[in-house]
């Protein structure tokens, strides 16, 4: 491990593994640390805060949230797996969460599917179960699980505390805990996940916890995307939104160096202000960000209902849906629509005229979809702001 980077302010201590390069693991100190939220950052959280209450409320307030919450769930599953090597795009996740299907070999381009539609799936399984229970060990495991089922590699091990050491980055840049030190990382850590006597704000909490679970490591594969799993979860219960709105991922992907090399500053040297500091500067933009595509979405759904007010109320109903899932076959909406096959292809072709559906893929049956709502839901240009701080 880059043992000559830790000073006499790292947050924990360096321990002695046995392997052929003689090195050192580190263990992080149970948290709360000892640092003091500084007066300076106090605006910065002022404006994160505030934001993330704009969009609990414009969330909260439209007919059918999940008209800014699957976008956003979409995104940051598929940037959270490109943060760790797992690549897919927005028209490939969304035929696949049409037919999902096991990969038939370790070169199928399911594999990757699978991976990020998993994700998608662990949150919302984790948010419907913390609607009922309490954030657990139980439930770290279990995300891990659902991340990770009918994934490729030995080492995904679903649901399983890993056994073996293991290293991050390229040199073994850094160590987390050995093996037999994870369990009692953990122990330490959870009675404090709510943060309610940790004398922090809750948002700056999350961040803190989010850091722990990284140093940690608990598991021989899929850390990072459990970690921001449980970062947008515990970001939900924390700052008591409607739903689960902040998704840090496409932030952190974006940066991703300054990523890694910030939780790296925290163990080595202490650096917890440019931790906390770099991470409101995200609940910023992606709350700004979201905000933005939700009044986007909202604008566009009501130029489409006009496009097609001389049509049947079923072109409203499949042009609501579109916004949930803006993909269709015409199998489908007959399906769906309890119509007949001509009149849903009739359906379609209705909306083709009126630009709001275009054909995609050559896949059979043809599948349709909405470039508009493609561009404002998944394009990394609509709503970007620069990155301040």
């Amino acid at each position: 491990m880059e043992t000559a980077s830790f000073t006499e302010r790292c947050t924990g201590e360096l321990v002695p593994i046995s392997n052929p390069y003689r090195d050192f693991s580190f263990v992080p100190a149970p948290l709360p640390p000892s640092w003091s939220f500084p007066v300076r950052l106090w605006p910065m959280l002022g404006e994160a805060k505030q934001l993330l209450g704009t969009l609990d409320g414009k969330g909260s307030t439209i007919p059918n949230p999940e008209l800014l919450l699957r976008p956003l769930q979409r995104r940051e599953a598929l940037r959270s797996s490109s943060l760790e090597g797992t690549y897919a795009s927005p028209e490939e996740l969304l035929l696949f969460e049409m037919k999902p299907r096991l990969p038939t070999s370790s070169a199928d381009r399911a594999n990757s599917w699978l991976e990020v539609f998993n994700y998608g799936r662990a949150l919302s399984e984790g948010w419907l179960y913390l609607k009922e229970r309490p954030l657990t060990i139980f439930l770290i495991r279990q995300l891990h699980s659902w991340l990770l089922q009918n994934v490729r590699g030995e080492r995904a091990q679903p649901g399983e505390f890993r056994t073996a050491q293991v290293h991050i980055g390229a040199e073994r840049r850094f160590i987390p805990p050995p093996p037999e030190r994870v369990q009692e990382c953990l122990d330490a850590l959870m009675p404090h996940l709510a943060g309610t006597k940790s004398g922090f704000d809750p948002l700056v909490w999350c961040y803190l916890v989010h850091y722990q679970f990284e140093a940690i490591h608990p598991f021989m594969d899929g850390n990072g995307r459990v970690g921001r799993l449980l970062l947008a979860l515990m970001t939900w219960l924390g700052c008591d939104l409607e739903m689960p709105w902040l998704y840090m991922s496409p932030f952190f992907e974006r940066y991703k160096d300054e990523y890694i090399g910030k939780l790296f500053n925290v163990s080595a040297d202490g650096q917890w202000e440019e931790w906390i500091r770099f991470c409101l500067v995200g609940t910023i933009e992606q709350a700004r960000d979201a905000i933005r595509r939700c009044d986007l979405l909202n604008s566009l759904k009501e130029d489409m209902r006009r496009r097609v007010n001389t049509g049947s109320a079923r072109l409203h109903q499949i042009v609501d849906s579109l916004f949930v899932d803006p993909m269709v076959t015409v199998p489908q909406l007959r399906d769906k629509l309890q119509v007949t096959y001509p009149t849903a292809k009739s359906d379609v072709k209705h909306l083709v005229n009126a630009g709001i559906l275009a054909e995609g893929l050559a896949t059979r049956p043809q599948v349709y979809f909405s470039p508009e709502i493609f561009r404002i839901s998944y394009s990394d240009q609509e709503g970007r702001s620069d990155k301040e701080g």
